[in-house]
């Protein structure tokens, strides 16, 4: 079974700077979807930054990956990388986490 990954966003520029970016932060993430990567993503409540959860064969994969998120290319957000083994999920996910 894969473990799983949350990516804390957090902005470190006003929203008016995230909002110009957005556009291309989403078509970024619309990459780890079509690889298979991605489960879900969203912003936080209130927005001060975004939550994105997925799986990679290891941590240094998904930091890589978020190096290349336009968010952390044009220095407008950090990106934490939480690792987790899921123990117990719904079992649709059983495909998405390979068991």
């Amino acid at each position: 079974m894969k473990n799983l990954f949350v990516t804390l966003i957090t902005y470190t520029q006003p929203m008016n700077v995230i909002e110009e970016i957005l556009p291309a932060h989403r078509a970024f993430l619309k990459k780890g979807y079509e690889s298979g990567n991605l489960l879900a993503s969203g912003p936080q409540n209130p927005k001060i930054g975004g939550i994105v959860i997925g799986t990679f064969d290891s941590r240094e994969n998904a930091e890589e990956f978020f190096k290349n998120d336009p968010y952390a290319l044009n220095s407008v957000a950090t990106h934490q990388v939480l690792e987790f083994t899921p123990v117990l999920h719904q079992e649709f996910l059983k495909s998405f986490l390979g068991e």
